[in-house]
């Protein structure tokens, strides 16, 4: 689909006075100002040169929602990122394209679901902006909510049928709740009648947090709550019950590949199918996850043809994580299938950009 066929009627809501009553008036005005920018970069890169990778963990970080995670996330105020530094990072590193994110926590806070749904809002027509203004650089997967379950099924048909979105983006938890949470059903349901593509990307969860002071949530317990919520969907029989939606985990799955043990003895006290089976069905990208054991254990779970290229742009850069696959060694066919290939069957409407 060329950049033309991709023009898409709606108006951007970010723009419109008034649009995020609840949200900062900095980051308001922040961001209806870099959305008018994006078009001034448009024109000098439609001729970037030809590249290969796709790139499925890459963040974007409208200004609008920067402003709000300065009191809201672990960490404060992500990184500074615009759409001109993504497709620097992306040119020097050989992506053709990056699918868009937001970072965790997301757009959504209980205390504040009016806020959270117009920032939700903004947020995904930010990048489906982005991706009008930058003919085949980029792609999206649309924030939603599961706790919000309404409004998760109204954004749903929204960014998929209106935006055009390659997939939703969801946390692997919220609070105390989890992937796979029966309070969410009608949520999964709608995605699995779609067969949509749902990425997972984790955040800090509810439980642990400060458990141990000299490390980080990012240093453990992002990779251990993605373990949760695969166990979770799959020992608690979401997986089974939806077989269409096609999950994509960040950072190779967490610590799942070391973890099966565990949850194929629990599988069996409880008389449940092997688990295996279904973690070998899923998809997984290695951002933070290409080092030659990440990669070795991963790939005793599950097939290389699972496996997709992903960076943590602007968390991390492409460099990591393209030194961590030469390293491995991966056959031709194999590499071509993770940076590119596998992408493009999940995502077809890529090999038209």
């Amino acid at each position: 689909m060329n950049g033309k066929a991709r023009q898409l009627s709606f108006r951007c809501r970010c723009c419109e006075p008034g649009f995020a009553a609840g949200l900062p008036r900095r980051g308001f005005l922040a961001g209806g100002a870099a959305v008018l920018e994006l078009g001034a970069v448009a024109s000098a890169q439609a001729q970037a040169p030809a590249k290969a990778r796709i790139d499925v963990h890459h963040h974007f970080v409208p200004p609008f929602h920067s402003d709000v995670m300065v009191t809201r996330r672990q960490g404060g105020r992500p990184p500074r990122w615009s759409p001109q530094m993504s497709i620097e990072e992306m040119d020097k590193s050989g992506i053709a394209t990056a699918i868009v994110s937001l970072v965790q926590p997301g757009s959504w806070f209980p205390d504040d679901p009016a806020m959270s749904r117009q920032l939700q809002r903004a947020c995904n027509e930010f990048a489906a902006k982005m991706i009008q203004d930058h003919p085949g650089r980029f792609g999206q997967f649309a924030t939603v909510s599961p706790p919000d379950v309404d409004n998760s099924l109204k954004e749903i048909e929204y960014a998929l049928d209106t935006l055009k979105a390659d997939g939703v983006s969801v946390m692997t938890s919220y609070d105390n709740q989890y992937l796979g949470d029966a309070t969410w059903v009608p949520v999964f349901e709608e995605l699995n009648r779609r067969k949509a593509l749902v990425y997972v990307h984790p955040t800090t969860p509810a439980c642990c947090m400060g458990v141990v002071p000299a490390l980080p949530a990012s240093a453990i317990e992002f990779a251990t709550d993605t373990t949760r919520a695969i166990g979770n969907l799959v020992i608690g029989g979401a997986a089974a019950k939806f077989p269409d939606i096609r999950w994509l985990f960040s950072h190779s799955g967490g610590t799942l590949p070391f973890l099966t043990e565990r949850l194929v003895g629990l599988a069996k006290a409880r008389k449940l199918p092997d688990p295996i089976e279904a973690f070998a069905r899923f998809h997984y990208e290695l951002a933070q996850g290409h080092t030659a054991g990440q990669i070795a254990a991963l790939l005793k779970m599950v097939p290389a043809s699972q496996l997709l290229y992903g960076t943590d742009y602007p968390l991390r850069r492409a460099a990591e994580v393209n030194e961590g696959i030469a390293a491995y060694g991966f056959a031709a066919g194999d590499l071509r299938s993770i940076e590119r290939e596998a992408a493009l069957k999940l995502m077809p409407r890529l090999r038209t950009t």
